[in-house]
């Protein structure tokens, strides 16, 4: 991704998080990525580390219509994925998707136990919020043309413990000096 490109993410969910009265802490660590496949505009996602402990981690995500984070799984991180603004469409796999897998897979909507099949997609409002277990694959992206996206979860470690189905994604994007950083990202440390 060129720099610019970053910075004007960042400047387009800073500025949809105020509109809806989504004050982010001082200095926030900000994380835009592509996902490593040089199309932001289709797989892409833009996040801050609200928090980021040992035992738990907290984040507000922002995306606009197209852009997909692409089918994941975590080895050992639970998560619930929180439509916070806007509509969110999250589709679930019980293992690696494949075509032609229609296996069953339970997931918590709204803390209820339901059971869907791989391959089907859960819309969430604003509020609802669907529980990831561990090895639980899913794919998220927006109904509407922009979204704000929470996440809470156990510990965070994107390096280690993010599964992606597509082996050509890598977690973080090649980044393209072309005008000064607005923001330090997570990958800039």
């Amino acid at each position: 991704m060129k720099r610019s490109e970053i910075n004007q993410l960042v400047r387009d969910a800073g500025a949809f998080f105020g509109l809806y009265h989504w004050t982010l802490p001082p200095n926030p660590l900000w994380d835009v990525t592509d996902f490593g496949l040089g199309d932001w505009q289709h797989w892409g996602l833009v996040l801050v580390n609200l928090a980021d402990e040992p035992e738990y981690c907290e984040k507000l995500m922002y995306a606009k219509r197209g852009m997909v984070t692409p089918a994941h799984c975590h080895r050992l991180k639970k998560e619930d994925i929180i439509c916070r603004v806007g509509g969110l469409r999250v589709t679930v796999w019980a293992q690696k998707p494949e075509i032609g897998d229609h296996e069953a897979v339970n997931v918590q909507v709204n803390r209820e136990n339901r059971l869907f099949l791989s391959w089907d997609s859960i819309m969430l409002n604003p509020g609802e919020r669907i529980t990831l277990q561990p090895g639980v694959w899913h794919e998220f992206e927006p109904t509407t043309d922009e979204c704000i996206i929470g996440e809470v979860s156990t510990a965070n470690d994107d390096v280690n413990d993010n599964v992606f189905a597509n082996p050509e994604i890598g977690r973080f994007s090649e980044i393209r000096e072309d005008e000064p950083a607005i923001v330090r990202l997570v990958n800039d440390r």
